[in-house]
């Protein structure tokens, strides 16, 4: 059946290929020379994968069969990319989309099966929302399993490190396909989930932002996001103070806004978006400003932020331009290279990526190809106009940053993309600034970050479009000012040098076209004047030519080095070396035949005039001449000159053998010669002889430097004749000499500068190796190589034994011949490693090895000389590690050897990836992103054909030669470094070969046995070395094997009674560390039930189509069956090998003589063994049982995670009813949005005069112990425990499993437990211990399985310990109560009833005994017994805090831990307590005088809390909790002593008046709510603006001016309270108010409280710059406000009103038109009364006032100078002379202004005239001393 299957094949291949649509094919691989054939493997490829993937479904077998086959598909998508078509996209889509979402799947196999599909849904303009629908609840559902897995925590289940990040991935990509119902299904999930003071709204908004979707076409927008935008936007607007999920609804509107452009409408929020986009940035403000620390964490993230003010921008009237200048102006000062600090990374990727995302969506308006998604609306898209103010909004701020601490790659990004969006605005000024930096020598790292810049916007300097023509006249004088910038003392400088030069010459074919007017009359004249500034060019080639020249002459061996050093290159002079020839080849590559003759002839004579030392200089010149070679070889007259002179040299050939050091001439130019010869191999044919010659006397000589050279030239020569290769990189395709006269018409001008490469004509010469080629290539390896191969036979069988030195010669001729001829030798083919894995698949055997490319020549039947290589090299190696084992250079040889005898075909993986890697670095730095579609230049283009080749060649591989290098690791006597190298092409060849490690493992592993008593240590530690290699990740299917982990564990833990194994040697002991740890992290869980019931009907269907698709017969029902039967068995057999794995572990554990660290080995690998889906073995939940009280504690800590999680395992499910809330309430949910306490969700309320005080009440209510539940919405489907109806809900011992019985027994044993708790109430770390979860869940279980069976004999134990003031057995008697209270979640009233009786008495001992250590463990135990809990079913607990926290008893130390405690349970209930909240506010409120600051500031936090639920959130009814304005109010009257009084001062009056008694009380009480302000200032969800502002005036009268340590406490909280609540959110409608306060203070007769309102004023016009500016009447109040405390009569007032006016001028809060610049004028010319007597007052404070003025003005641009600044600068120096202090503010306000614009003066002195330019040198330079 097999052949005619394949034959049958193959025909439908050739008639499908015929009427085949690809969906994307990767177009490079039509450019090769080979494409027709690869056209039909992927065919067949295609058709193969389709077959048995189906196929594989259909069997049900998962493993391996379908994960081999996706991983063919996979690499089928990297070599050919989509080449397959709409239908089988499609259905692979639907297939992998089944497989994903498969229940139980072993969490690898999800994860690789999510990354193919991802792979697949890439591109989502190749399949429309018609053609493809995937629903969302399956992979919800998965999301929330592996995301949100409840018993990931106990060690159930082990998931792979990035699964999270992969699923998300596939969401974003799958949520595209969603049905258009998804949204309203997806809001009815979560809406209940929408409770603010909950974590478990973190969960509802981020699952909102994954997975709703947002790209719909317009007509289904109603049932799209219009179903959420005004609810979850009137939210966001609402909420202040950044809780953690806001940052997500940000990320979900941004996507909104950015694929609906003009479909959503933005316009009322923009001042809000951009308020908030400032806050988020946590920009410093004013002097001594406090952060709320919530700030600083849930910042939100740049790249969402970016995409939403991108897809603001645009529309009629542009009005987010506005802001988004207004934004860029008020933050410009931050991207001063002088200023640094933490905001400074966001800055800059703010900076780095808003012009790249503008430039996204003009590609998608105008060049983006047309797809099915939505296009932009006409009136919505970004005009040039729009374009030009983003440009300018952002310029500034980009030039500033080019000169940055963090370096310039950020702007010179940001600069690209200005330049590609509008050269004209963007380029001029870099240019500036660079031929600027050119002609400075002093600051070198300014030239670094111009040249940086440039060379990002060379493609749109040169390229001819409409909007900069001037741009290219720049492109010759740039190249000549960049000479001197090569230059060797300057690393640095010299490779940007080279970068910049590389980058300009490939856009520009250097041709001199100055005839060219002369001839054509049609030019313009930039074009003539063009034509003749090309003249320059040949001057520019030879210039940069001789500075190459000075180069390569200071950095010989003899300047750089002493006589002692190495004779090695450097990095650094590697890095040169590369820059110099990649430069150097660029040049010549783009001159036109003229200029080449010319330049070749120059390095011709530099490098034959003088020789070079080989090892710097040298390499350096041979790379040059290379590049000249291989421009044009056919005008190259460099070989036949080298050949014949060597060919002299070496016509004495016997003295040269012999010679240790030859002769310098000949060394260069053998080193000249061998790079030469990397040229097109058809040219090196004319000299074939003479290069046989040649090769065959140099490989043989005797000097080591010689025969290196000698055998690079062979690699070079026969790389050149056998690789497939492109011999030119021009940037147009043709010379540049063809036919000049004709195309010189529009020739170098408005064509050929920085032109794109055309994917479709791209006519690349390729190098194919001919016959003759073939035939020299096999001529010279039978000439060289096969006599080495001999020679070492011949040494190894003794006939003729070499030296050491001899050796290494000959296998370096062997290595190099490897190299050079890869390419044509056939690969390995040894014997299959035998019954591998029983596949029920019927392919051939080429499954197994990977698909074989043809990227090479088909091989003939010439002698196999890779096999010849691979038997000699084993022979060698046996004869060395018996005779010579010490000759470590050899042996490194040999392991290159193999290594390359495994792996080369041509390229190394290694090179290729940072050949890949540099390919898109320069791809980024030249790409055009605007035009899109491939718009690269062609040189780039033919690099990435050529990559394109070297992928196909790439995947291919083989398995003989693991075997040598298996050995080799294991080797005991030769050196640590070769035995290291070994391993690493071990581990290479474990990750290339499939299943090669189920060859190696035995081998290793008899190594570790005890039984193999005459191993030696080393051979031992190499054994160890092979494992942990094996599970570096090389290979991912062995930690997912169970024959494989089944060997491998217990050998691990065996091998400790090995005779060769010692713990002295700490060396070995860190391996052991290191294997475990690895293990641990890498760890995820193997699957044992494969797929019987798994495979969905939908699954077997898709693949059911697929197979019909490919017409191949489908599987009969036989089949079917039998495939079902399979893998029913092997489900057996797994489970059987799991549990044998699991014993094996335990029987080591049992062998008295294993050493202490292989039991916590073995410990610790059982407990990796835990599962959900299969049960523990009862002797393995004996063993953790009984090391509960192991003497170890580290075994200890391993048991007790792992009981938890057997204890989850053992658990019975418990039966749950839906209910209806209406029902129970008997009231119906308004329609509409209603939030909060309402009459529909009061039964959940705790109310305490119907509490389940009796069973019959306990069994009457309904419970719900999700706190969230019914607070937003109620959940579609409610469901609640049901009551239990069995009054006796104990386990019997008769229906225990076996695992049950065997926990049942050891906790019923007194003795046990007496020593269990003694263990649990020791120390662990002293003052580190805290409450441990795990000691809970262990208790939590007990008490959840087993109900109150074992409280007798634990209870003794509790009451000891909670009368124990001792830290840890407080800790103790914590973990185990919180245990207890979860655990009794569900018992019968009875039950807990009895419980609580004995915990009341127990708790209050406990809290008695509380102390400094412990009252953190019992916040969390009280939190913990709390959290997700119906608060009536706790009434007991709460009712005991509450009795009289504040009794004064034990000190205020106690007061505060008790409330500390008390808060702990309130905070979890949420709303759920109201009543609570207000008996507990009833009790405070008296007792808020108090004198202890530890208390005062607790009962601010509580108070905090209890206020929590008041907010205004839109749709939420007000609340039944606590009102703060009540709260404000009731205090205010408080106050009201202090209010009345001018002035506060902390202290007692002696004599006991009434007055004062109030006075007291009142400050008291005052210091008390500062706390309270200070701590919900970042805390709370919404703000009393009203109840703030009246307390206002209070703190004003309070802040002290100056930061001073030696204040009191209260006038630091007031100072503090005043800064946080400045940071405060502001809403249009509370602006008056708060202005209204601010004027009030302003008039004040305390100076300080009018300081005060300066600060305040800075912080909130900075922190609410938008909402301000979007209500211009308000913006005059403040500018009057401004003025009037100008002109106030303290000093201290008026200068900080003079800096505030400069911040609000700085960011453009108000503008410095004419009549501001008028009235400042004015003031400060009132004239001063001339008697010095009488100094009137009032005008020296209105002159004083006006200069202040002057000065603000000069100080609020520090880094430019616009038109008015140079007048105002002079009207200032006027004032010098003037009585104190105004002389005093000028001499500050000029030394600012030296300081801020000294970098730049150069340029800012073109701004003043010449007179000005005199006055004010006079000023700001300081008189000479001696004048």
């Amino acid at each position: 059946q097999e052949p005619h299957g394949q034959a049958g094949q193959t025909i439908s291949c050739n008639c499908y290929m015929a009427a085949f649509v690809p969906q994307k094919e990767i177009v490079y691989n039509g450019l090769l020379p080979y494409s027709d054939r690869l056209d039909q493997e992927a065919a067949e490829l295609l058709a193969e994968i389709k077959a048995n993937l189906s196929r594989a479904v259909l069997l049900r077998e998962l493993w391996p069969g379908v994960t081999f086959w996706c991983r063919k598909l996979f690499s089928f998508l990297k070599l050919y990319g989509r080449r397959f078509s709409k239908e089988d996209h499609i259905l692979f889509i639907k297939l992998l989309y089944e497989l994903v979402v498969m229940p139980n799947l072993e969490p690898h196999m999800m994860q690789s099966f999510a990354r193919l599909l991802i792979h697949l849904l890439k591109k989502k303009e190749l399949l429309s929302r018609d053609d493809l629908q995937l629903s969302w609840r399956p992979l919800y559902n998965l999301y929330e399993r592996v995301v949100y897995s409840k018993t990931e925590h106990l060690g159930l289940i082990w998931f792979p490190n990035s699964v999270d990040h992969t699923l998300k991935a596939l969401i974003k990509s799958c949520r595209l396909y969603f049905p258009a119902s998804s949204t309203r299904e997806m809001l009815d999930e979560w809406r209940p989930l929408l409770c603010v003071f909950d974590v478990v709204m973190q969960k509802a908004v981020s699952n909102m932002e994954l997975f709703l979707p947002t790209i719909m076409p317009p007509q289904e927008h109603s049932q799209g996001f219009q179903l959420w935008f005004d609810e979850l936007m009137n939210l966001w607007m609402s909420v202040q103070n950044q809780p953690s999920w806001e940052g997500h609804l940000v990320n979900l509107f941004a996507r909104l806004a950015n694929d609906n452009i003009g479909y959503v409408d933005w316009t009322p929020y923009i001042p809000t978006i951009f308020t908030r986009i400032l806050r988020s940035l946590n920009l410093p403000v004013g002097v001594s400003q406090m952060v709320a620390p919530r700030y600083l964490t849930n910042s939100y993230d740049i790249g969402h932020l970016v995409l939403w003010i991108t897809a603001l921008l645009g529309g009629p009237g542009n009005p987010a331009q506005k802001e988004l200048t207004c934004l860029f102006n008020s933050i410009a000062s931050f991207y001063h290279p002088s200023n640094h600090g933490r905001w400074q990374s966001r800055l800059m990727r703010l900076l780095q990526r808003l012009p790249a995302s503008v430039v996204c969506r003009v590609h998608r308006e105008r060049h983006a190809a047309p797809s099915w998604i939505p296009l932009v609306p006409e009136c919505q898209r970004l005009t040039d106009a729009d374009l030009q103010e983003f440009t300018r909004s952002l310029i500034g701020a980009a030039l500033l940053a080019m000169f940055s601490k963090t370096g310039s790659t950020d702007a010179a990004y940001a600069l690209q993309n200005l330049a590609l969006l509008t050269p004209e605005l963007a380029i001029p000024p870099v240019l500036e600034k660079t031929y600027a930096a050119m002609e400075t020598l002093t600051e070198p790292h300014t030239l670094t970050a111009t040249l940086s810049c440039m060379i990002g916007m060379a493609r749109s300097l040169v390229s001819p479009n409409n909007h900069y023509p001037e741009g290219r006249a720049h492109v010759l004088p740039l190249l000549m000012g960049s000479l001197p910038g090569v230059d060797t003392n300057d690393f640095s400088k010299c490779m940007i040098t080279f970068q910049f030069i590389a980058t300009f010459t490939t856009l520009v074919p250097l041709v001199d076209c100055s005839s060219a007017p002369s001839q054509h009359s049609d030019l313009t004249e930039t074009e003539k004047d063009l034509c003749f500034a090309s003249a320059e060019f040949e001057d520019f080639v030879l210039q940069f030519l001789d500075r190459c020249f000075v180069l390569i002459d200071s950095s010989t061996l003899e300047q750089t080095r002493d006589e002692t050093e190495t004779d090695t290159q450097t990095h650094l002079e590697s890095l040169v070396e590369l820059g110099l020839s990649s430069t150097v080849s660029t040049i010549l590559t783009q001159c036109s035949m003229e200029i080449y003759k010319v330049a070749l002839q120059k390095v011709y004579n530099f490098a034959t005039s003088n020789i070079f030392e080989t090892c710097v200089s040298g390499r350096m010149v041979a790379d040059m001449c290379r590049a000249t070679a291989k421009v044009c070889m056919s005008r190259c007259w460099y070989l036949p000159v080298y050949i014949t002179q060597i060919l002299y040299m070496c016509a004495c050939v016997d003295e040269l053998q012999s010679e240790d050091d030859l002769d310098k001439e000949l060394l260069w130019n053998l080193q000249l010669l061998s790079e030469v010869t990397r040229v097109d191999g058809e040219q090196l044919l004319k000299y074939q002889g003479d290069l046989e010659r040649i090769l065959c006397v140099c490989v043989r000589l005797r000097c080591k430097r010689a025969y290196t050279l000698a055998c690079s030239l062979l690699e070079h020569t026969l790389r050149s004749l056998s690789l497939i290769y492109p011999t030119e990189y021009r940037s147009t395709s043709g010379g540049f000499d063809t036919d000049l006269p004709i195309r010189i018409s529009y020739f170098p001008l408005s064509f050929d500068w920085g032109r794109a490469g055309d994917v479709a004509a791209l006519a690349v010469c390729w190098h194919v190796p001919s016959m003759e080629e073939e035939n020299f290539v096999f001529q010279l390896l039978s000439r060289l190589l096969h006599p080495e191969l001999e020679r070492i036979k011949d040494h190894i069988s003794g006939d003729q034994p070499m030296s050491r030195e001899e050796l290494l010669q000959s296998l370096a001729i062997v290595q190099h011949c490897l190299l050079g001829a890869g390419s044509m030798l056939p690969p390995l083919d040894g014997p299959h490693v035998s019954d591998l894995l029983v596949l029920q698949i019927h392919t051939d055997t080429h499954t197994f090895k990977n698909i074989n490319f043809h990227a090479s020549l088909p091989y003939d039947a010439r002698e196999n000389y890779r096999e010849s290589i691979c038997q000699t090299m084993r022979l060698l190696l046996h004869h060395i590690l018996e005779h010579s084992e010490d000759d470590t250079k050899s042996l490194f040889v040999i392991i290159k050897i193999i290594s390359d005898l495994m792996f080369f075909r041509g390229t190394h993986k290694k090179e290729f990836d940072s050949r890949w890697k540099s390919f898109t670095l320069v791809k980024k730095s030249m790409e055009n992103r605007l035009h899109g579609k491939k718009q690269h230049i062609r040189a780039l283009l033919i690099d990435r054909v050529l990559l394109q080749h070297e992928v196909e060649s790439i995947y291919v591989c083989t398995s003989a030669c693991l075997y040598m290098c298996v050995r080799l690791c294991l080797c005991t006597c030769v050196s640590l470094q070769v035995r290291s190298r070994a391993q690493n092409v071990l581990t290479t060849a474990l990750g290339t070969y499939s299943f090669s490690y189920r060859d190696i493992i035995p081998r290793v592993l008899q190594l570790l046995s005890p039984q193999h008593a005459t191993g030696k240590q080393l051979q031992f530690k190499g054994a160890l070395y092979c494992l942990l290699s094996v599970h570096s990740g090389a290979c991912p299917a062995i930690m997912r094997d169970w024959d494989c982990v089944g060997e491998v564990w217990p050998a691990l833990v065996r091998c400790g009674l090995s005779p060769s194994m010692t713990l002295e040697k700490p060396s070995i002991g860190q391996l052991l560390d290191d294997i475990t740890d690895r293990i641990h992290r890498q760890h995820d869980t193997i699957g044992i039930y494969f797929a019987v019931s798994n495979v969905s009907e939908r699954c077997v269907e898709i693949a059911s189509q697929i197979t019909q698709s490919e017409n191949l017969e489908s599987l009969s029902s036989e089949e079917l069956k039998e495939g079902l039967q399979r893998q029913r068995v092997r489900n057996v057999v797994n489970a059987r090998k799991y549990e044998k794995l699991v014993n094996d572990l335990l029987d080591c554990l049992e062998d008295r003589d294993l050493p202490w660290k292989f039991e916590h080995m073995a410990a610790d690998l059982l407990s990796l063994l835990l599962r959900e889906d299969h049960p523990l073995p009862p002797d393995a939940v004996l063993y953790f049982t009984q090391s509960l009280i192991h003497d170890s504690i580290s075994i200890r800590k391993v048991a007790i995670s792992a009981m938890a999680g057997i204890l989850k395992q053992l658990k019975r499910p418990r039966q749950k009813v839906a209910v209806k809330p209406s029902e129970i309430s008997g009231i119906e949910d308004p329609e509409g949005m209603c939030v909060g306490d309402r009459a529909g969700n009061q039964w959940l309320q705790y109310v305490s005069n119907s509490l389940p005080v009796s069973q019959e009440q306990w069994d009457s209510q309904q419970y719900v112990e999700k706190t969230h539940w019914g607070y937003y919405s109620w959940p579609r489907e409610m469901m609640i425990y049901a009551a239990s109806e069995k009054p006796t809900d104990d386990l019997l011992y008769e229906e225990m499993s076996e695992g049950e019985k065997i926990i049942f027994e050891y906790f019923s044993d007194p003795e046990f437990i007496d020593q269990l708790v003694a263990f649990l109430s020791l120390e662990d770390r002293k003052g580190k211990d805290s409450f441990n979860p795990q000691h809970f869940c262990l208790f939590k279980g007990l008490f959840r399985n087993y109900g109150d069976v074992f409280l007798p004999l634990l209870w003794p134990h509790l009451v000891q310990l909670a009368s124990d003031p001792h830290e840890s057995s407080q800790r103790c008697v914590c973990e185990i109560t919180a245990g207890l209270i979860r655990g009794s979640k569900l018992w019968s009233f009875n039950k807990v009833d009895r419980l609580w009786q004995l915990l009341c008495p127990l708790i209050r001992t406990a809290l008695t005994n509380i102390t400094v250590e412990t009252y953190t463990d019992w916040g969390t135990c009280i939190a913990t017994a709390c959290e997700g809990r119906d608060p009536r079913k706790l009434h007991w607990l709460f009712e005991l805090l509450m009795e009289s926290p504040l009794s004064g008893e034990g000190g205020s130390f106690r007061d505060a831990s008790l409330l500390y405690v008390l808060q702990g349970g309130l905070v979890q209930q949420q709303w759920r307590v109201s009543e609570l909240l207000h008996r507990l506010l009833a009790y405070l409120e008296p007792k808020l005088t108090q004198v202890y600051k530890n208390v005062r500031e607790r009962i601010g936090s509580v108070l905090t809390y209890i206020f929590m639920i008041d907010v205004a959130l839109p749709h939420t009814q007000p609340t039944s909790s606590p009102h703060v304005a009540e709260f404000v109010t009731r205090v205010l009257e408080r106050l009201r002593p202090l209010t009345s009084k001018p002035e506060i001062h902390n202290h007692v009056h002696e004599e006991n008046t009434q007055e004062t008694d109030e006075c007291t009380q009142a400050v008291k009480l005052l210091k008390t709510v500062l706390k309270w302000l200070m701590a919900s200032a970042g805390r709370t969800f919404t703000t009393p603006v009203q109840q703030q502002l009246q307390l206002l005036p209070l703190l004003f009268k309070i802040a002290p001016v100056e930061i001073d340590e030696s204040y009191d406490e209260m006038k630091q909280d007031a100072r503090t309270c005043l800064s946080l609540m400045s940071q405060g959110l502001l809403y249009p409608e509370h602006i008056p108010l708060i202005l209204a306060a601010l004027e009030e203070m302003a008039g004040s007769r305390l100076w300080h409280a009018r300081f005060s309102v300066l600060t305040y004023l800075q912080i909130m016009v900075f922190y609410n710059l938008f909402t301000l500016l979007s209500v211009p009447a308000e913006v005059l109040r403040l500018r009057k406000l401004v003025m009037q405390l100008l002109l106030d009569e303290q000093l201290e007032v008026r200068d900080m009103a003079g800096t505030t006016l400069s911040g609000l001028l700085q960011c453009q809060f108000f503008p410095l038109d004419s009549s501001l610049q008028t009235w400042l004028q004015t003031l400060s010319q009132t004239r001063l009364p001339k008697a010095r007597g009488e100094l009137a007052s009032t005008d020296l404070v209105r002159r004083h006032a006006g200069v202040l003025g002057l000065s603000a003005c000069i100080l609020s641009s520090p880094y430019d100078v616009p038109d008015w600044m140079p007048q105002i600068l002079m009207d200032l120096s006027d004032h010098l002379n003037d009585p104190q202090p105004i002389e005093m503010t000028v001499k500050k306000t000029l030394s600012e202004f030296r300081r801020t614009h000294h970098d730049n003066w150069q340029e800012h002195r073109q701004c003043f005239t010449d007179d000005q330019l005199l006055v004010l040198t006079d000023l700001l330079v300081s008189p000479c001393y001696y004048a």
